[in-house]
């Protein structure tokens, strides 16, 4: 893809800056990101269960050449996340609120407990903030057979823009509410999971079209790759691959097919009305 001169300074790049140190959090952050944490294959138990502190990282270094790059790229990505949702609020008649992007290196503090790589890129509603370790791209090629490029990146953090304007329009509060009432089954919030993962889907293919269409970043390939790597953290790839076979009664995130139809019916219909997966999938 295409650089554009788009900077944010929402960004905070803590790596080889430390970190570390005391959960913070919890409570409906924790809960929501239970159920995020799996976009990427990542094991919530370790949120959930967490309690006390976490050993402080002490490493101060400077960041290589490349990791440099990354931050740019990623203060390139987030500003045209900020653009391009600002306008969409705009003409709905709202007012976007932009999420803070977090760079960190094995684990960090956030607002949802102790952030750790292990667990892929989340998005925290207690603190309305994306945080990403980068080596994830690296098990996303290497585990999940997905190629990586700059525009697998920008997709996965589209992805977790998402669940921020899911927050912004009180999705999260709403499926937080139906979780926490006791009155559904594993099954069925199963369901509601599958369908606030679709939408996010959605908003990350309707940020393409709307940021391509001002800035014309894409490049030849790009919307494959994204659409590729949809598809390859599906549950039933994912379950496939961790366990041997598919169980679509434990699908938290939608299958490979869900996930390339409802990103590329973003990207498609340029239309934030048509994303309604809860509509379409609860029935």
């Amino acid at each position: 893809m295409k650089w554009t001169d788009d900077r944010s300074g929402n960004v905070d790049d803590r790596r080889g800056s430390g970190g570390g140190g005391a959960i913070v959090g919890g409570g409906l952050g924790t809960i929501i990101i239970a159920a995020i944490v799996f976009f990427l294959g990542g094991d919530p138990s370790a949120i959930l269960s967490s309690g006390g502190s976490s050993a402080p990282q002490t490493e101060q270094r400077e960041l290589s050449q490349n990791e440099q790059q990354v931050g740019e790229f990623i203060k390139m990505i987030t500003a045209e996340n900020e653009e391009t949702w600002t306008k969409i609020f705009a003409d709905n008649g709202m007012r976007f609120q932009p999420a803070k992007v977090v760079l960190f290196t094995t684990q960090t503090q956030s607002g949802c407990g102790t952030a750790q790589s292990a667990m892929g890129p989340f998005y925290c509603p207690a603190d309305q903030t994306v945080y990403m370790d980068m080596s994830f791209f690296d098990e996303l090629q290497e585990r999940f057979g997905a190629k990586v490029t700059e525009f697998t990146i920008a997709y996965v953090l589209a992805h977790e823009m998402g669940h921020h304007v899911q927050n912004l329009l009180g999705t999260l509060d709403k499926t937080d509410q139906l979780r926490r009432s006791g009155r559904y089954s594993e099954e069925e919030m199963n369901k509601v999971s599958v369908a606030t993962e679709l939408q996010a889907d959605f908003y990350a293919g309707l940020w393409a079209r709307y940021s391509n269409e001002r800035e014309k970043f894409l490049e030849p390939g790009d919307l494959e790759s994204a659409v590729e790597a949809a598809e390859a953290v599906g549950d039933d790839n994912i379950q496939k691959r961790s366990q041997g076979y598919v169980n679509q009664e434990s699908f938290t995130h939608g299958s490979s097919a869900q996930r390339k139809e409802w990103f590329m019916k973003g990207y498609n219909s340029g239309d934030i009305k048509q994303g309604d997966t809860f509509n379409q999938l609860l029935k």
